[in-house]
């Protein structure tokens, strides 16, 4: 009986065990169902969050956080591959702090197993980093990773960058799902970034179209020529993102170009400068008649002279104003260290906008041209005037007054007679000389003869003794305030100070400065050498200080911090 019994409960109990794991079955099927469905939905809502962004950082910091929560990872990076499509340009992070980041240092560029997607932009999954083949290792500070997954982001069937996700939550492994969610996210992310870069690039042209309007109202309205130019370069900077905007100009009578303006970042000291066509980045800019860009500035070998002014620079283009035989000048742009280069999108609309500097040179110059040629005939016209009207009627005053002298019987009347005749006579002399100034144009600024033109002439002379091409920087209108006399005085202790740096300095650096105020015209000459020597022969220095006193002004020499030799020659150019 009791057998039987014991047989009945097993009987019970066997349905109720099968009952229970179709139970738990069913349950772990509609809790699969609704993680799915859970799945599907932060999906759906990450596609609609990082769609929703226009601004290009934006979307992609959005892209990260969301690719963080949909494979439930603790560590999320979206890496943008750069224009050589062999590095990383920028990386987003999401779940490292900014102190961790501080202490990590750069970002990566693109080695080890980050390198392995950007060569093979294919889905990877990585269950142990560090046992992968490619596996780079981790900088000092960089927090403990294990589990991997990378997708590509393709924008428009190009590789615009990778999805890096490592240590999913709770010690599991990212699996298939994983790996399939993340490639739906993914393709979600390339119409995102494809969409808020075209957005980008209308804003672009507004922005450009908005400045030619600027620069063509400006222009309408007679504005100088500096003035155009200076709001050509300022605009150009901000529209690009620029650092530093310089506008070089030819230097009549010499292979050279001369920065005449200059905005942002180390302006000061690139005013003035003079760099040579041959072999530098603005000559190359200016002889082709097409842009030409450095991803680095700084150690570009076609940047001269004088690398210490680009320090924190990188990126930069130089653009030519106007085509073909008629370029004016250059504008050259420059952006900081840590930017990307300029790329083709950004350059082409850049060459538009400086052929409006080109458009303001020509009008300045036609517009200086007309007002010439406005002076000259008005010059003209007075010294036809005087010629007619003025010297004839003295002339026939003189006569009448010299025919009625005979007349005049009182011996004192009749020599203040003839006095006032003879000063009549001077004063049409007077007039004479004054009608020839007016119609004689002065060769003093003819091309290639002014002090611009012969001071470079003389650092290109001393180059091939030197060994090397000092730098060369001028400022003020000094063609038009220092006088000839001056002028001469000056080259020729600028010759004499470089044959010393030549003959005995042994250095390989030279900087020469010109400039003036107005009121006085200073030279300088530095160099790195190894100083002036003890007991050597100082008849040079002895020359050059008697120039300076001949014409009121001072000479002086001392050393430089590190080594080398600073001249400064200084002599007043107002009237004495």
């Amino acid at each position: 009986m009791a057998g039987s019994e014991r047989d009945g409960d097993a009987r019970v109990r066997l349905p109720q065990l099968r009952l229970d794991e179709l139970l738990e079955e069913l349950q772990a099927r509609i809790d699969a169902a609704r993680g799915t469905r859970d799945r599907v939905r932060s999906l759906l809502e990450a596609v609609l969050s990082v769609g929703r962004e226009l601004e290009l950082e934006q979307v992609l910091h959005s892209i990260v956080e969301a690719a963080a929560a949909v494979v439930d990872a603790r560590y999320a990076a979206l890496g943008v591959i750069g224009p050589d499509g062999k590095r990383l340009s920028a990386f987003h992070t999401v779940g490292v702090s900014e102190e961790e980041i501080a202490r990590i240092g750069h970002y990566p560029e693109g080695h080890g197993i980050l390198g392995e997607l950007i060569r093979h932009p294919e889905p990877l999954r990585v269950a142990k980093l560090s046992d992968h083949p490619a596996s780079y290792g981790f900088p000092p500070h960089h927090p403990p990773m294990h589990t991997f997954l990378g997708v590509p982001i393709r924008v428009r069937d190009q590789v615009f960058g990778n999805l890096y996700l490592t240590e999913k939550r709770g010690g599991a492994q990212f699996d298939e799902e994983d790996e399939s969610v993340l490639s739906t996210l993914a393709v979600a992310a390339g119409v995102a970034i494809d969409n808020a870069r075209l957005y980008e690039e209308s804003r672009q042209r507004e922005r450009w179209l908005r400045a030619n309007a600027e620069i063509t109202h400006e222009l309408m309205s007679g504005s100088e020529r500096g003035r155009a130019l200076m709001l050509i370069a300022e605009r150009a900077r901000e529209i690009t993102g620029a650092a530093l905007a310089v506008v070089a100009v030819p230097m009549a009578g010499t292979d050279s170009l001369t920065v005449e303006l200059a905005v942002g970042r180390g302006a000061e000291s690139h005013r003035g400068l003079v760099v040579p066509v041959d072999g530098s980045l603005l000559g190359r800019a200016f002889t082709t008649a097409a842009p030409v860009t450095s991803p680095d500035i700084a150690s570009d070998e076609r940047v001269f002279p004088g690398p210490q002014r680009l320090e924190d620079l990188g990126p930069a283009v130089a653009v030519p104003m106007g085509s073909g035989d008629s370029v004016r000048g250059i504008v050259l742009l420059v952006r900081s260290a840590d930017r990307n280069p300029f790329s083709d999108k950004e350059t082409e609309p850049l060459q538009g906008f400086a052929a409006q500097a080109a458009v303001a040179m020509e009008l300045a110059e036609r517009r200086q041209d007309a007002e010439q040629i406005a002076v000259l005939e008005d010059r003209d016209r007075i010294a036809r005037d005087l010629h007619d009207l003025a010297i004839q009627r003295l002339f026939a005053t003189g006569m009448t007054l010299q025919s009625a002298g005979r007349f005049i019987e009182h011996k004192e009347a009749s020599e203040r007679v003839l006095r006032a005749v003879d000063d009549l006579d001077e004063t049409i002399k007077i007039i004479r000389s004054t009608i020839f100034g007016l119609r004689s144009r002065s060769a003093a600024g003819t091309a290639g003869t002014g002090l611009r033109a012969r001071a470079v002439r003389v650092v290109g002379e001393a180059a091939p003794l030197l060994g090397f091409a000092p730098s060369v920087r001028m400022e003020g209108l000094i063609d038009t305030e220092v006088p000839k006399e001056t002028a001469d005085h000056l080259v020729a202790v600028l010759s004499e100070s470089l044959t010393n740096i030549a003959r005995h300095a042994r250095a390989d650096r030279a900087d020469v400065v010109l400039e003036t105020d107005g009121r006085e015209v200073r030279l300088t000459v530095a160099d790195n050498g190894v100083g002036i020597p003890a007991g050597g022969r100082r008849s040079g220095l002895r020359n050059m200080a008697e120039r300076a006193e001949q014409l009121g002004g001072t000479f002086g020499v001392t050393g430089t911090p590190g080594g080398g030799t600073t001249l400064v020659w200084r002599v007043p150019v107002d009237e004495r």
